[in-house]
């Protein structure tokens, strides 16, 4: 479980194909290799994936044929950065909100305005995924808990501070670019009960 507070960025130094399953291996200076063991989970752009080797500051995971279906991790090239997160251990303060790692879809960046020093991003989105995405409420972009500023059919708003567009990847993506989503677990939960309640009625 993690909580959307990025700890650092990762560069892929390496990207191998292993039968539909491609194995990434990415060097991070800036995540401390205490947090590095093999088996632990570990947040990649937004996607819980299990480390499987590490040396240094270089370790590696496996996406499967399943996540890069569902994920921008089919578009990664060598030198791409991405943004890394640990796994959330019961001790910490919780910021953000719990993201699962559990990517839904991918949503691509349409507008990005200027607000003051902040940016305002304009996604565009499968309308199926709306009924998840709430004015106010928190989503998970690229590994990244931000709130949701505005909503439409097929689209939303967030609005990014400096801090965030420093630290994150988020602050260098482009119109066009794509993304990975994550919508907020209860709100899944809530839609889930609510059609049940109507199928029951």
């Amino acid at each position: 479980m993690f909580t959307g507070i990025v700890k650092g960025q990762g560069k892929i130094v390496q990207l191998q194909d292993n039968h539909g399953t491609e194995q990434i291996r990415i060097a991070s200076s800036s995540i401390d290799p205490e947090n590095f063991a093999i088996g632990e989970s570990i947040s990649i752009n937004g996607v819980c994936l299990t480390i499987t080797k590490f040396r240094n500051n270089d370790f590696w995971v496996d996406a499967m044929p399943e996540t890069l279906k569902r994920t921008t991790f089919d578009e990664l090239q060598l030198n791409s950065l991405v943004n890394l997160e640990p796994a959330l251990q019961v001790t910490e303060r919780l910021n953000g909100h719990f993201l699962l790692g559990h990517v839904d879809t991918t949503a691509v960046v349409t507008k990005i305005e200027e607000q003051s020093s902040s940016k305002v991003f304009t996604f565009k989105i499968d309308s199926s995924q709306m009924p998840f995405i709430v004015e106010k409420g928190s989503i998970g972009i690229d590994g990244v808990s931000l709130t949701v500023v505005a909503v439409g059919s097929d689209w939303f708003q967030v609005a990014l501070i400096p801090y965030t567009l420093k630290e994150t990847i988020l602050g260098q993506l482009k119109s066009g670019e794509k993304v990975n989503i994550e919508t907020d677990i209860l709100g899944k939960y809530v839609v889930k009960m609510n059609n049940e309640v109507v199928d029951y009625e």
